[in-house]
């Protein structure tokens, strides 16, 4: 079974999502495409958990790929180094989203199972050791 943060430390991680989220949304007011195209783009990076079609590992994979801060932390460096307004825009989108699922306690997954996550477990496998 893997590790999980608890405590403290996890209630830092939390609290760091927040600022993501207040961050990223806040820079999109000044630099964004638009509120509508922020609602639009919010919950495409959660399109990554179709890969949870081709298995718990492959899932996993893919899964933290769309929701760990390393691409659209290089996709908004791209964006403002190049002055283009799109890459700016959705960085800016995708670190807001992930903030606030870090800030829901949703973590990047482990290859046991999709609610086994670094911030703790979540969904089935919460209730499962609740219960256990």
């Amino acid at each position: 079974m893997p590790g999980f943060v608890s405590g403290p430390p996890k209630t830092i991680l939390r609290l760091e999502g927040l600022a993501v989220l207040a961050l990223s949304t806040f820079a999109y007011t000044r630099y964004g495409a638009g509120w509508s195209v922020f609602a639009l783009g919010f919950l495409v990076p959660d399109l990554s958990m179709l890969g949870y079609v081709f298995g718990k590992k492959s899932g996993a994979h893919i899964y933290n790929i769309g929701h760990s801060y390393l691409i659209p932390v290089g996709l908004l460096a791209y964006g403002v180094i190049t002055e283009t307004p799109l890459a700016t825009s959705a960085a800016l989108i995708w670190t807001a989203h992930i903030g606030l699922d870090r800030l829901l306690g949703y973590g990047l997954k482990y290859t046991q199972g999709f609610g086994l996550t670094h911030l703790g477990l979540k969904g089935k496998a919460a209730k499962k050791e609740h219960y256990a």
